[in-house]
């Protein structure tokens, strides 16, 4: 082959091999911007040296990092694992290596850079090994999933608890008096304000909405982390204390509670004034949920009849205003 041809033959090479370049880099951008627009991260790990590479630029961005300003490596992964989840994350892990299970999949929290949690779904598996069998390469990807966790966490909140108050709903105070009633002694007070009915006539149904969010958090501050409060509709309260009816945390929650009630409600177009009838009782051995509310209710009904305001435990009247 001539001089001449062999020049030629090189500089044809040189261009194939810059078109191939080209083609490599666009199908490079085409599949990073298919990834990202999916929200998956698509990663591979050079297990001997720790090296990841990233092939977008979501792993970063997903934690709040810049470009090239966090390092693809294996402990920077690592370190930023939450505590909580890096001893599951990292079994999951070890064990894929070790052929304990055929693929890596792990749900799992990341520390973002300001130091907020992001919720991942980490997928990945083993696709090179040495001669002797042991794995050199693993490609996985993941994905942020902390969208889908606020969602699951919103619906979980209302479940359980009241749309307007945030406190424990019917569904939930009947889950948690089964549980309680197993650990031991466990009595039930039914609040029902008074002359609440008069706030949405004088100042409106907002105003009157506006009072039970304000009493909910005196409720909050005059109850111990003990006690479950809950709202079971209108102006309706549930209380789930677990003591027997003769101890004097009893007495002492339920006048705090009388106390809450009957403070007067600052609103934006005045002030108003509610009281409230309490009724106690304390679960029966085969009680369920309903039977020990009824018999709560029928106590309040007591403090009703004979002027509003005021406690009732179980026939007795502890105190009326």
């Amino acid at each position: 082959m001539s001089e001449d041809a062999l020049r030629q033959q090189i500089q044809n090479l040189k261009k194939h091999n810059a078109r191939l370049r080209r083609i490599a880099h666009d199908a490079r951008n085409k599949l990073s911007a298919a990834l990202d627009g999916t929200g998956l991260c698509l990663w591979q790990l050079d297990i001997p040296s720790g090296k990841l590479v990233i092939f977008n630029r979501r792993w970063g961005s997903m934690l709040g990092y810049q470009p090239k300003e966090l390092s693809a490596h294996f402990e920077v992964w690592r370190e930023h694992l939450h505590p909580e989840d890096k001893e599951m994350v990292l079994s999951a892990f070890y064990n894929h290596l070790d052929g304990k299970a055929p693929f890596y999949e792990a749900l799992h929290r990341m520390q973002a850079k300001n130091g907020n949690v992001t919720w991942v779904l980490d997928r990945g598996r083993v696709t090179e090994w040495d001669n002797g069998g042991k794995p050199l390469k693993v490609t996985g990807t993941h994905i942020d999933m902390t969208k889908e966790k606020q969602y699951e966490q919103q619906l979980a909140n209302l479940a359980n608890h009241d749309p307007l108050t945030g406190l424990t709903n019917r569904h939930a105070l009947h889950a948690q008096f089964d549980l309680m009633k197993k650990l031991g002694p466990l009595c039930v007070a039914f609040i029902d304000l008074d002359d609440f009915k008069n706030v949405n006539d004088t100042f409106g149904h907002r105003s009157g909405d506006e009072v039970l969010l304000q009493l909910s958090l005196r409720l909050r501050d005059a109850c111990p982390p003990e006690v479950t409060i809950g709202r079971i509709g209108g102006d309706e309260f549930i209380l789930l204390m677990p003591w027997t009816l003769d101890r004097p945390e009893i007495g002492d929650i339920t006048r705090r509670c009388l106390d809450a009630a009957i403070t007067p409600f600052e609103l934006g177009n005045g002030a108003a004034n509610v009281g409230a009838s309490i009724g106690i009782d304390e679960s029966w051995e085969n009680d369920n949920f309903t039977d020990a509310l009824i018999r709560a209710d029928e106590a309040m009904y007591l403090i009703k009849r004979t002027g509003k305001n005021g406690i009732a435990a179980g026939t007795a009247i502890l105190l009326q205003t």
